[in-house]
């Protein structure tokens, strides 16, 4: 995937459509591309989504965005440290409610014996005041959102689909500059493509993501994304009938192109592969799956 190009225009508040614009946090890195975006939806009040995280001046910068308006929701696609934080600052400054899924979990139990590799990137204080489940709907100043549960990148993902239009604000389900990371236990690869069918069963047409640019060919990007994931189950279960029994060395050949800051990810998303073809019946380990577990095709 080529990266494409993007101007992130840290501490303004970038118009997109009638009625959206978007503000990216200053926090770049190799999971976050240019800085986590925020965006505002409304005219004269406010709904917004994805504040981002507590780093220094941008709570000034929304506060400047916000202008004085009156901000009646503050939405959360979900709990990731990058994304939900700085809703409590916010919430204090403008008095408006979080709306959100629900607090952090993991979508599934901890196995004996292992670890969260991401705890500390989940924001595990957040308690939305306002719970929205599967196709709730909030609304301000003429623009409805409604709530749809996206689970996979973690298990209180929602997107937020705004009524009327062919927008929808798609959190870390897909992106315009790399492939989202699912990584139990927090993520689940079998959630996550059931969510791109829920998705592509859907109207919309144009995605604003939490990182990058305008996705201007959702359902292209949303059918791209699924066939990557196929191919790189493909990949996987090639390497397993050459001979490579684990994590390591299966990355080792198939991500060798990847920037090597990535690699630990890599082995997470590698890990989500191999949890869903044990649980298919494709794959055996011993025990439950495991990051540094042995695995062989199954007979």
């Amino acid at each position: 995937m080529s990266i494409p190009e993007f101007d992130p225009a840290y501490g303004r508040a970038v118009p997109l459509a009638e009625g959206i614009a978007r503000l990216t946090a200053k926090n770049p890195s190799p999971f976050t591309f240019h800085g986590t975006n925020g965006y505002l939806v409304g005219r004269d009040e406010l709904i917004i989504i994805d504040p981002g995280p507590e780093i220094d001046g941008h709570l000034e910068h929304w506060l400047a965005a916000i202008g004085g308006r009156k901000v009646r929701f503050i939405a959360v696609t979900h709990t990731h440290n990058d994304h939900s934080p700085m809703a409590r600052r916010l919430k204090a400054e403008t008095g408006a409610p979080i709306a959100g899924f629900g607090p952090h979990r993991q979508s599934r139990p901890l196995f004996a014996g292992e670890t969260n590799p991401f705890a500390e990137s989940a924001d595990m204080t957040l308690q939305p005041d306002v719970v929205l489940g599967d196709g709730d709907s909030i609304a301000v100043d003429g623009f409805a959102l409604q709530a749809v549960h996206t689970p996979g990148h973690t298990a209180n993902h929602l997107a937020f689909a705004l009524q009327s239009t062919p927008y929808l604000f798609c959190g870390d389900h897909v992106m315009d500059w790399s492939t989202t990371i699912v990584a139990p236990p927090d993520g689940s690869l079998g959630d996550y493509m059931a969510s791109i069918e829920k998705l592509l069963e859907r109207p919309e047409t144009v995605y604003f993501s939490g990182h990058g640019d305008i996705i201007s060919d959702a359902k292209g990007v949303l059918r791209a994304t699924r066939s990557h994931r196929r191919m790189r189950e493909k990949a996987i279960l090639e390497r397993l009938a050459a001979g490579d029994e684990t994590i390591a060395g299966i990355v080792e050949v198939i991500y060798r192109t990847t920037d090597a800051r990535l690699h630990g990810a890599a082995a997470l998303s590698v890990l989500a592969h191999l949890e869903d073809l044990v649980e298919r019946g494709r794959v055996t380990t011993d025990g439950p799956p495991l990051l540094n577990n042995r695995y062989r095709l199954s007979a």
